[in-house]
């Protein structure tokens, strides 16, 4: 089975703990702490292997751990580093945080390789600690926890071109006769059950076109197959509507084009509106009676007008592939160029470090109307290190107040829009 979705549990290494202890040396009676740091946890790294195609090797392993730091030593040693935890993956697999769905990361483009935990700091040993009135200091640093996150690992092909249709309408003859590629091909429903990806190759520059396979009425709620596979097209820059004009399975045509268009809308709007092209396929198979409406002009009366063309073609013969393959790259050629990457909505250094921050917000009237103060340590220490300046700090800045609860108390306490927030000497105007 074609593995493209997989749930697992990652952890980063907990950094070692700083050593107490002091010299013992031959007349040296009384020895200063000579207490070592502790070793740097592990982090856990994504990197993309081009050798992979698939995330079945995290169909039955579930757990993921870096090493744990070292302790540090006695003589001022220093504990060794926790080793890494490096993930292989496929391009174009995408990171989620599990229980919210957000992005954390999209292995595809530039992105080869990406820090997703940091390894918790090390701990410092006693001797650091050893000031003019605490000569002997029995204590130490305890190394920073691990961290840990549920992801699910999501894999989207990255083709310019998908090709999707109901099933047994040609698509796989279509791929096998346009690129190298070589799907199994029966009349049977359901034979394709991988995306299969090839490339074509045209004077002045091909494209990559993806076979999405199982897309049935009902797909975008889980029906058929075709859940499962809805998610490769996410990156396509054009679709590719195959149909069977003759209607050899007794099917209307343009009602599958209308259902499987319903099926894209519903799993995501911005899909639907893609550019599209219409393969009336099967016309060799083609039987007119006299005065009937031939299916093909049909196909164009009905979806032309919407600004969707209709290219008559034989995927058996090989009749109209050529001028439906220069219409497919003529409307890529009109579609923007950059791939279509995911954008990181989740962070897990900030939403791990915002867990059970403790603060307060007090509401203080003055003169002027009243004050929000809101204060606690680690608010301190983050506003000592972060550089509000900056569009990235600043940024940075609104994701803490937002995430660890702040800006939910301010309104509880009746904030409105204007009204001064102080934190540690720093004011700010309260807007949504």
């Amino acid at each position: 089975m074609f593995a493209d979705r997989a749930t697992i549990m990652i952890r980063s290494g907990k950094g070692g703990d700083g050593h107490v202890s002091f010299r013992r040396e031959l007349y040296v009676p009384n020895g200063g702490p000579d207490g070592g740091d502790g070793g740097r946890g592990g982090d856990v790294i994504f990197e993309v292997d081009l050798g992979l195609n698939t995330l079945s090797e995290y169909r039955h392993k579930r757990k993921y751990a870096a090493q744990d730091g070292q302790e540090g030593g006695k003589r001022r040693c220093h504990g060794s580093d926790g080793a890494d935890c490096i993930l292989k993956v496929p391009e174009g697999t995408v990171i989620y945080e599990n229980s919210t769905g957000k992005v954390i990361a999209d292995m595809s483009g530039d992105n080869k390789r990406q820090v997703i935990l940091t390894g918790g700091r090390g701990g410092k040993g006693n001797m650091h600690y050893a000031t003019a009135t605490m000569q002997v200091p029995k204590y130490a640093q305890a190394g920073q926890p691990a961290k840990e996150l549920e992801v699910r690992l999501e894999l989207k092909v990255i083709a310019d071109v998908g090709l999707v249709g109901f099933p047994n309408v040609g698509k796989s003859t279509f791929l096998s006769r346009v690129t190298n590629a070589r799907p199994k091909i029966a009349n049977y429903h359901f034979t394709t059950l991988n995306p299969n990806l090839g490339v074509v190759d045209l004077d002045g520059g091909g494209f990559v076109i993806a076979d999405i396979p199982g897309l049935i009425e009902g797909a975008s709620e889980g029906l058929g197959l075709g859940h499962q596979f809805l998610r490769h097209i996410e990156r396509t820059r054009v679709l590719v509507h195959i149909v069977d004009a003759a209607g050899v399975e007794g099917r209307d045509p343009a009602d599958d084009i209308e259902k499987i268009n319903a099926e894209l809308r519903a799993y995501n709007p911005e899909i639907a509106d893609r550019p599209q092209v219409i393969a009336a396929n099967k016309i060799d198979a083609i039987y007119v009676e006299d005065g009937a409406e031939n299916p093909v002009d049909r196909l164009k009366r009905v979806f032309e007008p919407k600004g969707i063309e209709v290219l008559p073609i034989s995927a058996v013969t090989g009749e109209g592939v050529k001028q439906l393959l220069y219409k497919i790259r003529e409307l890529l050629n009109s579609c923007p160029k950059e791939p279509i990457v995911f954008a990181q909505e989740f962070f897990p250094e900030d939403a791990l470090l915002t867990e059970s921050l403790p603060y307060t917000v007090e509401r203080v009237e003055e003169s002027d109307g009243p004050v929000f103060v809101v204060e606690g340590p680690k608010i301190e220490k983050m506003l000592g290190y972060t550089n509000l300046d900056s569009e990235k700090g600043f940024a940075f800045f609104q994701r803490f107040l937002k995430e660890s609860g702040i800006l939910k108390d301010l309104e509880d306490q009746g904030i409105e829009e204007g009204d001064t927030v102080r934190m540690y000497g720093l004011e700010f105007d309260y807007y949504k």
